[in-house]
């Protein structure tokens, strides 16, 4: 051989030895000129490769059985609990929901991996962003099936006529009989979700030990959710099809029946009127903007989870706009059925007050303390409608001017108990219990609310373990039916302290503190990953090789500039709201039979810092980890595997022989022999590139990856 094909060959086994340690290390060479060529191979043969490489993927990797079973549960883990009980109105200022939605399905489609593998291969620093999103899944997952359970129980009561809460329950003693004076002073669905329901206690100090019914329910929450993700997406892909759809079927039927109630049209033409002084009001765009935030499922990782399933040439665009806009379709539509049945609700109530009123002016007439001759004659007190009685009312006011508020007479307008706004679990276990009892055979009714109920809030709480499952088992190589049952387990366990008589107000701790500013802080990295550490031009390249088309110019400006800027806006906001609100929760008291505000003890606020410092400490930690090299890169964690077309490759065993096999660790007698007469030349930049590695760096270790050990004499 001659001695100018030896050097030949020792300096392509350098540049070899260079790329793989750009690929390992994750940072950018400083070599320009480098990055701008790459090695290319004859088409015929990287076509065959890519086809077997492809069939290997799919082999390895679980993959959806089809595009409707992975739009289901996007859409089922994205449309959850919130859609119904929260104020959905809010959406309709949707502005920077979907580009971040995009965002996430794209960089979980393009890596294949769970939330800890993406960010962790997009830069090794900021590996803890996908820590960070398990923690705040599991903390989310906690009190999430607890709700669940609240659901259930609702469920397997409602198979009653009539309904348990639809009367206030008798009390017997010695003597004689009188009505619950808890309930006498609230209403019966408010007494039987406080007492009956949840039998609460006076504050978040007093624990007063478990409820056993409330137990017992959230165990068979956690069981439907192991036995559904116990198989992964092989088995909660099925569940989908039914969880998924079925809130649709009856969120249709109960608009259908609402429109039919009286007052209905009332609640929907409430809904319609904006109120101008309030939309100036700062808070309110916040409350819209976090809305928005979280109505698709953002930070928690789910979305990275169910995208990383896919295939690679998925039209991911696509599903980001057809999940957001059917998410918010149903906003829109649980909306419609919200305001409905509230508006037949307040109509039911303004009847009764009504009835009250005109009693008390018949009575007002007879002791004297008003003149018969300001009633209008054709006002008939036995049989008076709304329009009589607050034209009666409007005489009275007019005439008895300073001894009207000694009357005691209601106004009893229809928008005054409209606006008596309600909402999370007031809504869906006071408000709307008390209007379903209104309704011709109520029990039906209920069974269908609370069953859809249950079903959207599984479809979430699938999202959100499996944004705790796929990353580990990604990382750690675990069995995913072990850690799914473990991770059910010990999240029963530790949920044991939401089922107490104070669980309640452990529940809205959590719901306060343990997701809120960690979720944002997450999206934020997220977005600052993409956009500024991985590169978002890169990052558009790599949609553009995905998409097969390249992404509207729209996301490249609100990825690179708006989304970041509103994101840190929000989070700001979020900060100082926190901090002029006094941390507290709403006790109910028993003797008043009423709500009061109570301020958290002083071990509660160390809990409610703790939950946030908790979620987010893994970023600072791992970012600390990976400066400061203290953990050897060689152990063969995560950081230090090689990604190739979505397989994970174990380390290169040998980087300083003489031999081209590098990548396998291989000795030429283990190789196949080469195709002799394939071209192999380094294209010059600018010219047009077949592919990249999937950082997005061109390396010659990336594409020689399964090419066989190269004798001398064929340099």
């Amino acid at each position: 051989m001659p001695k100018n094909s030896k050097v030949v060959k020792r300096e392509l086994d350098d540049e070899v030895i260079e790329s793989v340690k750009d690929l390992l290390s994750n940072e950018d060479s400083a070599d320009d000129a480098f990055k701008k060529s790459e090695l290319i191979v004859d088409v015929q043969e990287e076509k065959d490769t890519d086809a077997e490489e492809g069939s290997e993927v799919e082999d390895e990797r679980p993959a959806w059985n089809s595009k409707l079973q992975y739009i289901l549960a996007q859409v089922g883990f994205s449309v959850g609990l919130g859609n119904v009980w929260r104020f959905p109105y809010l959406c309709q200022k949707n502005g920077g929901g979907i580009p971040l939605f995009f965002l996430e399905l794209s960089v979980g489609q393009r890596i294949r991996r769970g939330s800890i593998g993406v960010w962790n291969y997009i830069s090794p620093k900021l590996g803890g962003i996908g820590f960070a999103s398990c923690v705040v899944c599991f903390f989310v997952a906690l009190y999430y099936n607890v709700i669940i359970g609240w659901s259930l129980f609702y469920f397997s009561q409602s198979f009653q006529q009539p309904l348990p809460w639809d009367q206030c329950p008798l009390v017997k003693n010695a003597s004689h009989t009188f009505v619950e004076p808890e309930c006498e002073k609230s209403s019966a669905t408010t007494y039987y979700w406080y007492r009956e329901a949840l039998n609460i206690s006076s504050s978040i100090s007093e624990s007063g030990g478990l409820n056993w019914k409330m137990t017992i329910c959230l165990l068979v929450a956690w069981v439907v959710v192991c036995l559904a993700m116990i198989k992964g997406i092989q088995s909660s892909g099925k569940i989908m099809y039914f969880s998924s759809l079925f809130p649709y079927v009856v969120l249709i039927c109960f608009l259908i029946r609402a429109l039919l109630l009286n007052g209905s049209i009332d609640g929907i033409r409430h809904m319609f009127t904006p109120k101008l002084e309030i939309m100036l009001e700062p808070k309110v765009w916040r409350e819209a903007a976090t809305q928005v935030f979280f109505a698709l499922g953002l930070g928690f990782g789910g979305v990275i989870a169910f995208s990383s399933y896919n295939k690679r040439d998925n039209n991911c665009h696509f599903d980001a706009v057809l999940v957001s806009f059917i998410n918010f379709f149903t906003s829109v539509l649980a909306t419609l059925v919200v305001f409905a049945v509230l508006g037949f609700k307040a109509n039911v109530i303004n009847e009764k007050c009504i009835a009250e009123n005109s009693e008390m002016i018949i009575k007002l007439v007879k002791m004297g303390n008003i003149s018969q001759d300001i009633i209008p004659h054709h006002v008939n007190f036995s049989a008076v409608t709304a329009e009589d009685y607050h034209l009666v009312y409007d005489i009275i006011q007019k005439v008895k001017e300073e001894e009207f508020p000694a009357l005691h007479l209601n106004a009893c307008q229809i928008e005054d108990e409209l606006n008596k706004a309600v909402q999370g679990t007031g809504l869906a276990f006071i408000a709307f219990t008390e209007a379903m009892t209104h309704f011709p055979a109520s029990p039906f009714w209920s069974v269908m609310f609370f069953l859809m109920l249950v079903n959207l809030g599984l479809g979430s709480m699938f999202g959100t373990i499996e944004g705790i499952i796929t990353p580990i088992v990604d990382t750690f190589k675990v069995r995913k039916e072990i850690l799914t049952v473990i991770c059910c387990l010990l999240a029963f366990c530790i949920g044991l302290i939401f089922v107490q008589r104070s669980g309640n107000y452990f529940v809205t701790m959590f719901d306060d503190y343990s997701a809120t500013l960690p979720l944002l802080i997450v999206v934020i990295l997220e977005n600052i990953a993409v956009s500024f550490v991985y590169g978002i031009d890169k990052f558009m390249e790599d949609l553009k090789d995905m998409l097969g088309f390249a992404p509207n110019r729209y996301y490249y400006y609100m990825w690179k500039y708006i989304s970041p800027l509103m994101l840190l806006s929000l989070l700001i906001a979020s900060v100082v709201n926190m901090g002029l609100s006094p941390p507290g929760y709403n006790a109910w008291i028993e003797d008043k039979a009423s709500e009061e505000f109570l301020s958290y003890p002083t071990w509660g606020m160390v809990v409610c810092i703790s939950l946030m410092v908790l979620a987010i400490l893994p970023v600072p930690v791992v970012f600390i980890i990976r400066r400061c090299n203290l953990i050897d890169d060689s152990s063969g964690n995560l950081a230090s595997v090689t990604y190739k077309r979505g397989r994970v490759l174990k380390d290169p065993v040998n980087l300083e022989g003489d031999d081209a096999s590098l990548i396998h660790g291989k000795i030429s007698s283990e190789m196949s022999s080469p195709n002799f007469g394939k071209n192999i030349y380094r294209k010059q930049s600018g010219s047009p590139t077949l592919d990249t590695a999937p950082n997005g760096r061109y390396g010659i270790g990336y594409l020689m990856a399964d090419m066989p050990d190269m004798p001398e004499s064929d340099l």
